[in-house]
């Protein structure tokens, strides 16, 4: 179980990675997967809001 677990992990670690690639080359900037979140430079929360529902994601923004 903890083999599939890892296994699945990974996926998660490499579509988070892909999806960061597409994200650094909409916005032209440079940010980093850490820790299972996906970190840009500056601000680009509407380009980053369009280019995941571009990808099939549903985005809701939170907080202020």
């Amino acid at each position: 179980d903890s083999v599939a677990s890892r296994g699945l992990g990974d996926v998660y670690k490499r579509q988070l990675k892909v999806i960061a690639k597409k994200l650094k080359q909409r916005c032209s900037t440079g940010g980093t997967v850490k820790d299972g979140i996906i970190e840009l430079q500056g601000d680009h929360r509407d380009a980053v809001k369009r280019g995941l529902e571009d990808m099939g994601y549903v985005v809701k923004f939170s907080g202020g």
